[in-house]
Order: C-alpha cells, then structure tokens, then sequence
C-alpha cells in the first residue's frame, strides 16, 4: 500500500493503519523484513499490479533477508486491533481487509462487516480478499460494486 501511494505521489498526505490480532505479526511488519527467496514473487506480484518502477528500487538485500526502505514506514501506524471485539477507532477512505472473513462464521463475519461499515467514509472503497463479498450481509445494499472492491453508497 506504501509503495502504490508512494508511486501515485499520495504517500506523503497518508496515514496508513496496519492491524493485526497479534503482536509478533505486528512486531515483524514493523522490522520491513521478509526473505529474499521471495523476491521473485514479489517482484511479479508488484509488477502484476501495475507497479510503475522496480520493485528492486524499494528494498536492499542483507544475507538472506531484504529490508524495505524505511521511508515506506513513516506513515505507517501498527496496531493491535481485534476484528471480533473492538470497536471501530477511525474514520477510513480506504480498508483493505482481505482473507480474514473467509476464517469467520457467519455470525461474526456479520459483526465484522458491521464494523467496517461503521468505519468507512461514504464514497470509501472497501476491499475484500477474492473469496469474500458483502452478498447476503445486512449491508449488501449500502455499497456499489466496483472490479476493485466496493463502495460505501449511503450511511
């Protein structure tokens, strides 16, 4: 996400919130290391997605670690935030929740899409992982479906 703002000049009036239910996931996204061997994916990944430069030009290799630049974390708030019981903390244009819901039953993923309701901007874009949809929640009718995601139409 830092890198697509970054690309479209938005990165420096940004504030992006990374969530997890668990701190050691929060504490490695935070280190901005992954292992090398995954460049080649990455690297496809990026370029799939219609990144406009290298991939490369965002991380230096160490051993057997790259490490993205750390400019790509300045905006970037870690927190933990658990989808099943907190509460919304923030007003978003943009959530990009993907391949949570997939893990909830329907009762919960109700509640979940509650709070991401109550936590995105009207006009905002939610977007979901490729095997979750707002079809058949409470809410299916208060986004307009677009190819990237959904968005919020009315309060």
């Amino acid at each position: 996400m830092a890198i697509l703002l970054h690309e479209e000049n938005l990165y420096s009036r940004s504030r992006i919130y990374a969530t997890d239910i668990q701190e050691k996931v929060l504490t490695a996204a935070k280190q901005g290391r992954f292992p090398a061997e995954r460049i080649p994916e990455y690297s496809r990944n990026y370029l799939d997605a219609g990144g406009k430069s290298s991939f490369s030009d965002y991380f230096i290799v160490k051993g057997d670690e790259a490490i993205f630049d750390p400019e790509l974390t300045q905006n970037v708030s870690f927190l933990l935030h658990n989808l099943a019981t907190d509460h919304s903390f923030q007003e978003f244009n943009f959530i990009l929740c993907r391949n949570v819901l997939i893990y909830f039953n329907k009762e919960l993923r109700n509640r979940v899409h509650n709070l991401l309701f109550e936590s995105l901007c009207t006009l905002g874009i939610l977007s979901l992982g490729e095997n979750e949809s707002l079809y058949f929640t409470s809410h299916e009718m208060d986004y307009r479906n677009l190819h990237c995601g959904y968005q919020k139409i009315r309060d």
